[in-house]
């Protein structure tokens, strides 16, 4: 991590605020290694009993990627019945959509999709681009975590498992990525920027989080945390046993994604997003300093497809080149420029114990 981060701070040891706070976070929230086993088994085996009399016992989201598509493989070996969830935002590759039919078929788990008016999901998007921010896929991520809230609530179900993990995904800088629980954050940017009324994404606020957490009792479980997460191993074991095919980069299963983060992000925002994967992953040493550098050399994405990408993405989006390199030229913003709830959630945290995330 470097100082593309805007909040990154260095001791007087050359140690990065995002190095401190991964040790802080690990303490309060890693379970010791020779621990895991026996409380995989004692949380397998609560929701078995709560989920005993009814048809799923667990929503999982799917989306192609490794980390999806490893908890769909591992709740199945533990045993558990898992409806898989999918919001289909327009954007999925072929590649994706392959590898989505192929484990769910093999794992003969069922599968509900949410299909978002286009229309509606596109202004979405476009608003968040005219808003100048680098969290500009959060009008995706926020749709995923509300509609699995949602689905779980209307299925009666008490575990949503999803592929969160300290292991990949430890170091985030807030300024690149803000607003997976809120809805006030992005409501304010489609009213600033929207035009076409949101009736299909699913939206979540506080006060609905709230609620599901609190009253319906319905927990949030990283369960990748509670095993042995080793990123590339895992990959050699999906690729052989489910026929799973690797798409190029993290979250690369998404054309928008890819196009965002190996685009847009480092031409606009000076933001190489590996910085922050690479930094999880040197964390939980499943690499070493020297190998991300390595990495961090080579190009983001090759730049036949790049090409290919910006003018799909472009045409897609409705946009005319001029209108796009307009917004590629516009000041770079951050969430605490629009209304959010980022004050409420950060006092929130003092409170976590009374929340089942984990």
């Amino acid at each position: 991590m470097d100082t593309t981060d805007p909040d990154i701070v260095f001791d007087a040891d050359g140690v990065c605020s995002n190095c401190h706070r991964y040790d802080e976070i690990s303490r309060a929230r890693l379970i010791p290694m020779d621990e895991r086993p026996a409380r995989l088994r004692q949380l397998v085996d609560e929701i078995k009993r709560k989920g005993k009399k009814k048809k799923y016992d667990c929503i999982i989201g799917v989306s192609g990627g490794v980390d999806s598509t490893y908890v769909a493989y591992l709740v199945k070996e533990l045993g558990l019945r898992p409806l898989a969830v999918h919001f289909d935002n327009g954007w999925n590759s072929e590649l994706a959509v392959s590898n989505i039919e192929k484990i769910l078929k093999k794992l003969d788990i069922d599968l509900y999709t949410h299909v978002v008016d286009w229309e509606e999901f596109k202004d979405l998007q476009v608003s968040f681009l005219r808003a100048s921010t680098p969290d500009a896929e959060v009008p995706t991520d926020h749709a995923i975590n509300a509609l699995l809230f949602k689905t779980a609530s209307k299925f009666g179900v008490s575990y949503i498992i999803n592929g969160q993990n300290l292991s990949t995904e430890s170091i985030l800088p807030v300024k690149w990525g803000y607003g997976y629980y809120d809805a006030t954050y992005v409501k304010d940017v489609h009213k600033k920027f929207g035009k076409v009324p949101l009736k299909t994404t699913p939206l979540m606020g506080l006060a609905e989080l709230f609620y599901y957490m609190q009253v319906k009792k319905i927990r949030l479980l990283q369960i990748l945390n509670y095993v042995d997460y080793n990123k590339a191993q895992v990959m050699e074991l999906l690729k052989e046993k489910l026929g799973w095919t690797y798409y190029g980069g993290k979250h690369y299963e998404s054309i928008y994604t890819r196009f965002f983060q190996a685009y847009i992000l480092p031409r606009k925002f000076n933001i190489d997003k590996r910085k922050a994967h690479l930094s999880s992953l040197i964390h939980s040493g499943q690499i070493t300093r020297a190998e991300a550098l390595e990495e961090l050399k080579q190009d983001v994405a090759p730049a036949d497809v790049l090409q290919q990408d910006k003018e799909y993405v472009i045409k897609k989006l409705g946009f005319t080149d001029s209108e796009f390199e307009n917004i590629m030229k516009q000041p770079c913003k951050t969430f605490l420029d629009y209304k959010t709830q980022y004050r409420v959630l950060e006092k929130a945290k003092q409170y976590r114990k009374y929340f089942k995330f984990g």
